[in-house]
């Protein structure tokens, strides 16, 4: 089979880009894998691995943690963004840098399409492309979940709509935050530093700890926090599309 064309898939090692991947190389397109590290606790090696495994003809992986907390999360905390007035931003703002770095990857490969694995029932699709396009129009975006060749062939997500969880979280769901009712009942007391409406040094009042680098305090804020049970929220979102979530 002649190959459509270099493909550079955003990668993540999970069953559905796994799964997208099989496909992409059976369709006939030569993969590009790339798995963007945001400070995410993952097995990269063993995803590498994987990619190489399935087919894939290249792998990148590449570390922007400190490029997220530095150019995406701390503009964010200086404008107070807030998505639906509670929930601070997290989540999607890492989508227009790991978008970036495709398009780099892109246009260094002479890759002709960029691929996602997003829904298309969600947010997350339309972050990626516009970033995308933006930045190379003449780059092909596609998402896989949104074509029926795909979604027809992978039923994969259908059993867990049965899943019901009787409106209790299931134990494990949380890795950064603690349960509120087994947290800490111990305070602990954070001095926090800000230049220019971002946080420049954190100090431990109790045990005198500094963090003044830009990632290790984002680090340790969060691990202290997430001690203590800060960082949940339930919130009704606005899809784009027109849904609620």
């Amino acid at each position: 089979m002649s190959s459509k064309g270099s493909v550079v898939l955003a990668y993540t090692g999970s069953l559905d880009t796994s799964c997208i991947l099989v496909w992409l190389k059976e369709q006939g397109y030569d993969i590009i894998a790339y798995l963007d590290n945001t400070g995410q606790k993952e097995d990269f090696e063993e995803a590498w691995k994987k990619a190489l495994k399935l087919g894939t003809k290249k792998v990148f992986i590449e570390d922007a943690s400190r490029e997220l907390v530095e150019e995406f999360i701390w503009p964010a905390i200086q404008s107070s963004a807030l998505y639906e007035n509670r929930y601070l931003l997290g989540t999607s703002l890492a989508r227009p840098g790991i978008a970036g770095k495709q398009v780099e990857i892109a246009q260094r490969e002479e890759a002709k399409y960029v691929f996602h694995g997003t829904m298309g029932k969600g947010n997350d699709q339309v972050r990626f492309e516009l970033t995308c396009y933006l930045l190379a129009p003449q780059i092909k975006v596609t998402a896989p979940w949104r074509m029926p060749e795909f979604y027809n062939w992978f039923k994969g997500y259908e059993n867990l709509m049965h899943i019901s969880y009787e409106n209790q979280v299931p134990p494990g769901l949380y890795t950064k935050t603690q349960d509120p009712a087994k947290a800490l009942n111990t305070p602990d007391i954070l001095e926090i530093e800000f230049k220019k409406g971002v946080p420049v040094k954190v100090t431990n009042i109790k045990d005198g700890t500094t963090h003044q680098t830009s990632l290790e305090l984002f680090v340790y804020l969060n691990e202290v926090a997430g001690k203590h049970g800060v960082g949940r929220i339930d919130i009704v979102e606005n899809r784009f599309i027109g849904m609620k979530s």
